[in-house]
């Protein structure tokens, strides 16, 4: 079958002390892994089985919400992880650094605006960086939905992903937000953002 559950790309404490190991372990088994379970059981004997991701998210109004929630609860946590390290360039350098500082002046103000943008979403959903007809463009999207998606708002290739459900944050950062988005800066992978940044240019 095309769709396989990725393994997490770091042990659960690697993040520490930004998100901890507990967090981890439960957003991983019990989110990701429900989302995967039940995006599976909703395609199963169906041409979605060998059909790409991405190529499902992109014609998602014509299947079933749980195909919609759970095919896109399993996509977002994919790229949520993927884009965060332990090890990882702290910083934009390159190409991606040069986009960020055409569309939005410079880091500091992208990271101003992801940041309001996060803070202010009402209740659960994803923040995004996506590339939008060859620009980055932030957005964010309600519950698990995607910029991939053709109900989104503003629709793009993601190629960084903030989780902004409570169940991303709360052991460690109870309601507060704000200091859950501030601490996740310190693990973005850079490095990682760029390759995205680069494969979407070739699909934009």
């Amino acid at each position: 079958m095309t769709h396989q559950f990725p393994a997490l790309p770091y042990e659960y404490h690697a993040l520490e002390p930004y998100v901890d190991a507990r967090t981890m372990d439960i957003h991983y088994n019990k989110h990701h892994k429900g989302y995967f379970d039940k995006f599976t059981a909703a395609i199963a004997d169906t041409e979605l089985e060998n059909m790409p991701i991405e190529e499902i998210m992109s014609n998602i109004s014509e299947y079933a919400p749980a195909v919609r929630n759970n095919g896109g609860g399993y996509f977002n946590h994919n790229l949520y992880w993927q884009c965060m390290s332990p090890t990882g360039i702290r910083h934009p350098s390159g190409i991606v650094a040069d986009a960020i500082n055409c569309r939005f002046g410079d880091f500091s103000q992208f990271k101003k605006a992801f940041t309001e943008i996060a803070t202010t979403h009402f209740g659960a959903g994803f923040i995004w960086l996506s590339v939008v007809d060859g620009l980055l463009e932030v957005s964010a999207t309600p519950n698990q939905d995607n910029p991939l998606m053709d109900v989104a708002e503003v629709r793009g290739i993601p190629i960084l992903a903030l989780d902004v459900w409570e169940h991303a944050y709360y052991l460690s950062y109870q309601n507060a937000r704000p200091d859950y988005i501030d601490a996740w800066w310190n693990v973005v992978d850079w490095g990682q953002v760029e390759l995205n940044y680069l494969a979407a240019l070739q699909t934009d």
